[in-house]
């Protein structure tokens, strides 16, 4: 029996869709009309700081790019998006100058 059997990959499907679903549902649907508290609202405010180094920190650590091998135009690239972050405190200057320091520094290289 493998996941490409459809008798194994729609369970596995419909059981992966409910189950997003219902962790969805459990804040929108339960807590949706609630007014929550002010110590779970202060928490709420921190969740896109944390999420977003999440997800770009293993591409700048492991780049698809290389083969999951370190590079200095990927660290680069995101120490200035963190230097820029931290002085400006704008999103969209901090994705340009780790972008724009990223592209520079291949076309350097001649990636």
């Amino acid at each position: 029996m493998s996941l490409q059997d459809p008798w194994v990959f729609w369970p596995v499907i419909l059981a992966l869709g409910l189950s997003t679903f219902l962790i969805r549902f459990s804040f929108i649907g339960v807590l949706g009309d609630r007014e929550l508290p002010i110590w779970a609202l202060r928490l709420l405010r921190y969740v896109p700081v944390a999420v977003l180094p999440a997800l770009v920190a293993p591409m700048v650590v492991w780049p698809g790019s290389t083969g999951g091998q370190t590079d200095v135009a990927h660290l680069a690239a995101g120490a200035a998006a963190l230097l820029v972050g931290a002085l400006r405190r704008r999103l969209l200057e901090a994705v340009a100058a780790g972008m724009g320091t990223l592209y520079a520094l291949e076309h350097l290289a001649g990636l």
